[in-house]
């Protein structure tokens, strides 16, 4: 395909942060990988996703830890906010500085327009 893709280390928040080459390439492995989908994998063996789900969305959570669970890795987090300790106070920057220390990814899904470029940014801050 003649594209160099290097995901790790990257946050995505859109499909925007993709060019078109990653797109395809992204959808190229995903159909070498549909197999796996059936019958499982350990390539993830030892990574742990976090769900930080601030809003009911549970195809999209669901999806997302089906996935980490086929391919051998584990998840953790919470679907609705009002289990988590926002309920008393914590921020978001709180949240996202504490579970990143205890996750490989972190999917984040927030209610407020740009919940997810802020979780990005505190990241950022927290590795430079």
């Amino acid at each position: 395909m003649g594209v160099s893709v290097e995901f790790e280390g990257r946050d995505i928040i859109s499909i925007k942060d993709f060019s078109r080459e990653e797109i395809d390439y992204i959808l190229k492995i995903a159909k070498t990988m549909e197999p796996l989908a059936k019958k499982g994998s350990d390539m993830l063996k030892g990574k742990i996703l976090a769900t930080l789900f601030f809003e009911p969305s549970t195809r999209t959570r669901l999806s997302f830890e089906t996935a980490m669970q086929k391919l051998g890795g584990s998840t953790i987090g919470f679907a609705e906010a009002e289990i988590a300790s926002v309920k008393k106070g914590e921020n978001l920057a709180d949240t996202v500085r504490t579970v990143e220390n205890y996750a490989d990814v972190i999917a984040v899904r927030h209610p407020l327009e740009g919940g997810s470029e802020t979780c990005r940014r505190i990241c950022k801050s927290t590795h430079n």
